[in-house]
């Protein structure tokens, strides 16, 4: 009589390796398609990221998200994995030393500055053309006729009603928009 001795064969690691990249490349897929029907918001600006990452002394874009719980204690979350406690009144405090002391970014006087810009041309019922972002001017208009230039500089906000001529300076965008001449839209 004949016996049949089986055994196990291994896997060639090759195929091993394909399967963990095609498992790795499914998971990237179902988070993308998630994220395009759900997509989830950042609670936190860069800035809120830059001054966790100056309180813990860790770079900003390793803060993936915080939040408080129970009240007392700020839970720092990192995108690497691993959490932080710390006090709440304790990180409190030192997030308003580090904000008086962090100097702003370009894109966040920007930012800044638009909505400013955009707050104070709803006031006066105009529309602005595309801003020059790296002086921060542009050009406004209402009804689509040409109304002046405004902008801001290390100075302050300032307006001209033509090309070339003295520009004329004041505090705040909706200040300056009146400097040109031009009066609050009338609600009808």
């Amino acid at each position: 009589m004949t016996y049949a001795t089986y055994t196990q064969q291994a896997i060639p690691s090759s195929s091993v390796d394909e399967q963990a990249l095609a498992q790795a490349e499914l998971y990237s897929h179902l988070k993308t398609q998630a994220e395009a029907v759900a997509p989830t918001q950042d609670p936190l600006t860069s800035r809120d990221r830059r001054i966790i990452g100056e309180i813990i002394e860790v770079q900003p874009e390793s803060v993936r998200t915080i939040w408080i719980e129970g009240g007392i204690t700020v839970w720092v979350q990192f995108v690497e994995g691993g959490r932080l406690p710390f006090d709440r009144n304790c990180f409190a405090a030192r997030v308003a030393e580090v904000k008086a002391t962090l100097p702003e970014t370009p894109r966040e006087r920007n930012e800044r500055l638009s909505n400013e810009l955009k707050k104070a041309c709803t006031v006066f019922g105009l529309y602005h053309g595309e801003i020059d972002w790296l002086g921060f001017n542009t050009k406004l208009y209402r009804d689509g006729h040409f109304v002046g230039f405004v902008g801001c500089d290390q100075q302050g906000w300032y307006a001209r009603p033509r090309q070339y001529g003295v520009n004329r300076m004041a505090a705040s965008a909706e200040q300056v928009i009146g400097l040109l001449g031009v009066r609050a839209a009338v609600a009808a």
